[in-house]
């Protein structure tokens, strides 16, 4: 199978149809959009929009048991900002090709796009990946 001049753009869920969380907001607002949505992992933005990592449910588990302030209301005084991994969940450019997402999505359920300055262009999820490699076969 080759893979090397297909795109990753048709395979794009882009920023606006995703959920996403911003790097200013508090614990508790992150927590509540999750809660939510009821995903486990959500991309994280700056206020320019710029990706810079991905939190985890677990993220927020290591921080309350870390802190020990284990109410909800408390997650107030915290910043999603002080939580992030940056090397966890990396994004690919979006002149990527399939082949750059196949190994990430093996280990993460979606693989963040991002412009040449940055930007979160969207999402591309795993089970996107494996029906687009399924139909190829």
């Amino acid at each position: 199978m080759n893979l090397v001049n297909d795109s990753i753009l048709f395979l794009l869920k882009p920023k606006i149809s995703i959920c996403y969380l911003v790097e200013s907001w508090t614990l508790r607002q992150a927590l509540e959009k999750m809660r939510h949505y009821g995903y486990t992992a959500l991309p994280v933005i700056n206020e320019k929009g710029i990706y810079t990592g991905t939190v985890s449910e677990g993220d927020f588990l290591w921080h309350v048991l870390n802190k020990e302030d284990y109410s909800i209301y408390s997650q107030e005084k915290y910043r999603l900002a002080d939580i992030i991994r940056p090397d966890f969940n990396p994004a690919v450019r979006v002149d990527a090709h399939i082949e750059d997402l196949v190994d990430r999505v093996m280990a993460q359920n979606f693989v963040p796009v991002i412009d040449d300055y940055g930007v979160l262009m969207g999402i591309i999820t795993r089970q996107d990946v494996i029906a687009y490699l399924r139909k190829r076969k």
